[in-house]
Order: C-alpha cells, then sequence, then structure tokens
C-alpha cells in the first residue's frame, strides 16, 4: 500500500507545494496549562501564608530558662530605664556588665528624644566594650513604595 504526500504530486523539490506551512502558534494548550497553574497556586497560597500549626511543650518556669534581654529606653524627656527599671547614666555601664555579661544592648529611644541623650548612652555603651543595637520600626510609606 502506498502513501503519497502532497496531492501525489511526484518531483522532489516541488515537496510543499500544495500545503502552505503553518506560521501560527496554538496558544491554547499554553493558556489551559496557566489557568491549572494558577488555580494550583490560589487553593496552595493559604498553606504557605500560615504555615504549619506545631503545639509547644509547657513549662512551670519559663524566666528561668529564657535569656533575658538587656533594652535601655530613653524617654523623650531623656529618662533611663533598663528594662522598665530607672537608673542614671553613671549606673549604666557597670548593671549591663554585670546582669548582661557577653551580651548586646537594645537601645530604644523616642524620636523627640534629645540627639545630646542618645549619643551619650552611645558613648558610654562604646567605652564599655558593649555592643547597641538600635530599636526602630519601620516607615509604613516606605514599604508601600518597595512593593
Amino acid at each position: 500500500m502506498a502513501f503519497s504526500l502532497n496531492g501525489g504530486a511526484s518531483g522532489g523539490r516541488r515537496r510543499f507545494h500544495g500545503s502552505p506551512a503553518l506560521s501560527e502558534i496554538n496558544v491554547t494548550p499554553f493558556v489551559d496549562v496557566v489557568l491549572v497553574l494558577l488555580v494550583i497556586f490560589m487553593l496552595t497560597a493559604h498553606v504557605m501564608e500560615f504555615g504549619i500549626e506545631v503545639e509547644v511543650p509547657k513549662v512551670k518556669q519559663v524566666k528561668d530558662t529564657a535569656k533575658e534581654l538587656a533594652v535601655v529606653s530613653i524617654t523623650r524627656a531623656g529618662s533611663l530605664y533598663l528594662n522598665e527599671k530607672s537608673i542614671s547614666l553613671f549606673e549604666l555601664r557597670g548593671l549591663v556588665q554585670t546582669n548582661y555579661r557577653g551580651q548586646s544592648v537594645y537601645l530604644k529611644a523616642d524620636r523627640g528624644t534629645p540627639w545630646d541623650t542618645v549619643a551619650q548612652v552611645m558613648s558610654e555603651l562604646n567605652t564599655a566594650k558593649i555592643g547597641i543595637n538600635v530599636v526602630t520600626q519601620p516607615d509604613e510609606e516606605t514599604d508601600k513604595r518597595r512593593r
């Protein structure tokens, strides 16, 4: 049994004479695949957002097992607090070195605090060779511009 292409023409040079070449790409299968992937991502998005629920074990004495962080707070008026305890600038170095040996200090100052007070606290901690981490809050408008 013989099959012929090109309408039975027998010339090798006239191979594509009868049928024009397809110059269009069929996008229907591509759109189908994209829509299926979209549905899959929409269904699984909430799982990625919340994570896995884990019940952690309960213990009686949390304070003994957890490490307390050194937080130095400066109010707008210039008052110093070490973990909610009022202190003076001269007591700061000794208290941090004795109670929080080997830890860095988190410095949290009010935005209206005079810079002189903040600089004095940073200088005192730097003289004692204590690491300083400044606590800030991200600006909502800056976050909106980044997205």
